[in-house]
């Protein structure tokens, strides 16, 4: 390994190696593997460009947004029959095998009041079966309803890559197997203080930071996870993230309509609820690309504008479920075209570091500008972008607050209402209030059915054996 010592001097950074010839040779290891990780002309440019002359923000381009343009569903006046088709077509992809999950799990529990990664919190209402054993089971009835046995690829991060393996391996992989689970890290980015100087966490270890959601698809290319689909004729990833227990991981319409638009990436939008709603908006520039608005940077009369009937003008909002083109993210991540490269954001954070004589300082206020990238920010580089409406109470009810909005406890009464509806849907008696919540807790495990459609074909089916709702019941599959 050729030691990049004189590389951080020459940029500017030799402080990074400030107490280098004081360490044992372990840790001088350690901070040479970290510091040979480092594109340091990558660091020098986004610290020019983003912190010392960042350009016009949003409000000088608002003149030009529009609406982007969304699919809707057939309920609010979509077009049943393209439905229909869509679906055919993405179950044709998935009885093929050309179909992949792709789950980004980088995070922990923190804000939550969890210690661990945030997979494996416990969030179905009665099991408390944990976010990852969710998603597994749902992969897996889709294995077997399709005849295929589905991958599914997670992106960890340094903070919790090796927990998040050992759990799946105590659990036994939820029954996928080890062959059909794969795990790889996102990359990372140091941290720097207002003058652009690389910050030291301790004498041996760079501040480094995890590099966003936007860093999965160079995160794909880079481990080599890319290269194991394209040899195992895999060519559209369903992308997702860890803290919605409620997403179809893998949805037949939505992967068909992205196959049918040829398009390199797809996404699903829900209406708006209010206009301070913490959820990006689906725009078109004046480009005529769609792009994603970050709800922080949206201006105020534009989030609250709206059409003749009372809606939300911009009212498509972003909620982190994708499909994507194999060969978009090779391309994308690879970063080889200069005019496809994920821009970086900024973020001030307050940001533990050891000073210049070696002592721990954790500062009171924000101190440090990190980097990263966000998913959406490909939408506008994809050929052929397509975005399908979707039902909330369908497909997204994370978990991300301790308390209040998006909490466990939201989460898991989102859950509790889908279950009533699946089971009012199937003929079954159920008592709800005028929200939909019912009075009973009960759970159905994707095991017995993943969506309502499979619930009321599985119950029509079981003749005087129909499940009783009563509180506290699972409703499971007898032979998993």
């Amino acid at each position: 390994m050729i030691h990049p010592r004189n590389d951080f001097e020459d940029a500017g950074q030799g402080q990074v190696f400030r107490f280098f010839d004081d360490l044992p040779a372990a840790p001088q290891d350690a901070l040479t593997r970290e510091a040979s990780g480092v594109d340091l002309s990558e660091v020098s440019r986004l610290h020019e460009t983003l912190v010392r002359n960042p350009g016009a923000g949003n409000e000088a381009l608002a003149d030009e947004l529009q609406p982007a343009e969304f699919i809707p569903l057939p309920r609010n006046g979509g077009d049943a029959a393209r439905w229909e088709e869509a679906f055919e077509t993405g179950e044709a992809a998935l009885r093929a095998g050309r179909v992949a999950a792709f789950t980004v799990a980088g995070g922990q529990g923190t804000r939550l009041g969890f210690d661990g990664p945030k997979g494996t919190f416990p969030v179905t209402p009665i099991r408390k079966a944990p976010l990852f054993q969710v998603f597994a089971e749902k992969i897996r009835a889709a294995s077997n309803r399709y005849g295929k046995p589905m991958p599914w690829y997670i992106m960890t991060s340094v903070i919790n890559h090796e927990e998040t393996v050992d759990f799946f391996e105590r659990h036994g992989y939820f029954g996928l197997g080890p062959d059909r689970v794969h795990f790889f890290s996102q990359g990372l980015m140091p941290a720097v203080d207002e003058e652009g100087k690389i910050l030291l966490a301790e004498k041996g270890r760079i501040a480094l930071s995890p590099d966003g959601h936007g860093g999965s698809l160079r995160a794909l290319v880079r481990s080599g996870a890319i290269d194991r689909m394209e040899a195992d004729g895999i060519d559209t990833i369903s992308y997702f993230q860890v803290d919605n227990p409620l997403v179809r991981c893998l949805d037949p319409a939505f992967i068909g309509f992205h196959l049918l638009g040829e398009s390199e990436m797809s996404s699903k939008a829900l209406p708006k609820a209010y206009p301070e709603e913490k959820v990006g908006v689906f725009c078109r520039n004046g480009e005529g690309r769609d792009v994603v608005i970050e709800y922080s940077d949206m201006p105020e009369r534009l989030a609250t504008e709206r059409d003749d009937d009372g809606q939300l003008r911009f009212r498509a909002g972003s909620i982190a479920i994708h499909v994507f083109d194999r060969d978009f993210v090779k391309r994308l991540g690879a970063g080889d075209d200069p005019d496809a490269v994920l821009p970086f954001h900024k973020a001030h954070k307050k940001v533990a570091f050891v000073d210049d004589a070696g002592k721990p300082v954790e500062p009171d206020s924000p101190n440090a500008w990190k980097f990263e990238m966000f998913v959406f920010d490909a939408l506008p580089f994809a050929k052929n972008p397509v975005i399908i409406e979707t039902a909330r109470e369908d497909d997204f009810s994370p978990v991300k607050n301790a308390e209040g909005a998006d909490s466990p406890k939201t989460c898991r009464e989102d859950q509790l209402r889908q279950f009533a509806r699946w089971a009012k849907a199937a003929g079954l008696p159920v008592e709800a209030d005028k929200t939909g919540l019912p009075s009973v807790a009960f759970e159905i495990t994707p095991g017995f059915a993943d969506t309502e459609e499979r619930f009321v074909e599985r119950v029509s089916g079981m003749g005087n054996e129909k499940p009783v709702i009563v509180d506290e019941a699972v409703i499971d599959d007898p032979n998993p």
